[in-house]
């Protein structure tokens, strides 16, 4: 491939990727770990495909020119591991949901990637990955496929832990994982067979697109731990409901509180605190019907959105939770019970409440009800 397409091809890339990285912090969570990720992944391979376009000044002949291709020959070599290690950092958050444990699995990537810097570095004095010579001709060195076996070893790593846990993962997020490593495989195969053809950063490009449609998207009105929608989409659904309603077509709202949740933390420890949830989460879903919406609202609260128009069918939905509760803690090995708080009521139409107004009545009414299991909890 003729050097002036590859810069062509790298400027598309660079473009398409900056267009996402617009879309990405523009609606990611800010305190999300997936969301930092993801934008890490796009931002580094933004950067590596500008030192890529330095790097493609191989022949030419200008003032500097030879310390350009130099300098981006050596910082692509440098970096290659970076990006693969953060995609696995970003699989293994994507398929645990574990936040402190992603980030520890980030330090033992961190390590791999110190290691190989300073045996490239070594090596690298003796040429051994490769060369320029004197007419600013790039050369490959014996050792020049390293950097792309340890790509591909840490890709497979990534596919094989998600093939591994492929049970517990939406079909959706499994698929997109798997399709993430095949471009940046062909472009591997294209480097090796034709000499001088590097695609694996450009392929990349596409990988990052199908992960952002199908993975990030989804996840901007999810919950990342319990599944759930997220606060961004309770707002939303409840200002549609809200705004839908007239004297026929009602619909009531319920919010959970777990209660004594801080208690599970301190005592078990933030991870069995992350289980809890995601148990609440599961059975709360369990108690509702096709189509009834759920979110976490915050913290430990969730809040339900049903169609429903009268307290009698409101009831019989809360009542279903009370039932599912009392199997879980009867019939569950942890060291833990759940325990809810509620807050639920019908909204009025034509009271003008705003979906703001209308959580503060729930809020109240659940806090009536905490009230209530302490005054409880306190004569046993």
């Amino acid at each position: 491939m003729v050097q002036g397409n590859i810069l062509i091809l790298n400027l598309y890339s660079v473009i398409i990727l900056l267009i996402l990285g617009f879309h990405a912090r523009k609606n990611s969570e800010k305190e999300s770990l997936r969301d930092k990720l993801f934008y890490l992944v796009l931002c580094f391979t933004v950067f590596v495909l500008c030192m890529d376009t330095l790097s493609r000044f191989d022949g030419m002949v200008f003032t500097f020119s030879h310390t350009v291709n130099a300098f981006g020959n050596f910082v692509v070599f440098l970096l290659s591991p970076v990006m693969p290690c953060l995609w696995l950092a970003y699989v293994h958050l994507q398929i645990f949901q574990r936040e402190r444990e992603t980030k520890r699995f980030l330090c033992l990537l961190g390590l791999v990637n110190l290691v190989y810097e300073v045996v490239f570095i070594i090596f690298q004095h003796f040429e051994c990955f490769y060369s320029i010579d004197a007419d600013n001709i790039y050369r490959r060195g014996p050792y020049f496929w390293i950097p792309t076996i340890l790509t591909i070893l840490l890709m497979l790593w990534a596919v094989g832990m998600a093939v591994r846990s492929r049970e517990i993962m939406e079909k959706r997020d499994f698929l997109s994982i798997l399709f993430f490593a095949c471009p940046p495989f062909i472009g591997v195969i294209l480097q090796v067979a034709f000499y001088g053809t590097s695609l694996i950063l450009n392929s990349v490009v596409i990988s990052l697109l199908v992960v952002f449609l199908n993975i990030q998207t989804h996840s901007l009105h999810t919950d990342y731990l319990t599944g759930v929608s997220n606060r961004k989409m309770l707002d939303t659904h409840l200002r549609e409901k809200i705004n839908a309603s007239n004297e026929k077509k009602l619909f009531a709202a319920i919010l959970v509180d777990i209660n004594d949740f801080k208690h599970i933390n301190d005592l078990h420890g933030h991870n069995v605190g992350d289980n809890a949830l995601e148990n609440a989460a599961k059975l709360l879903r369990q108690s509702l019907r096709t189509g009834d919406f759920i979110a976490r609202f915050g913290g430990d609260e969730f809040c339900i959105i049903a169609d429903i128009s009268s307290e009698t069918d409101l009831d019989i939905i809360v009542r279903r939770i009370y039932k599912c509760l009392s199997t879980f803690n009867r019939e569950s090995s942890h060291a833990y019970k759940l325990s809810f708080s509620m807050g639920y009521a019908v909204y009025e139409y034509g009271s003008g409440m705003s979906p703001e107004d209308f959580l503060k009545r729930l809020d109240t009414l659940m806090y009536e009800d905490k009230c209530a299991f302490k005054r409880r909890s306190r004569l046993k």
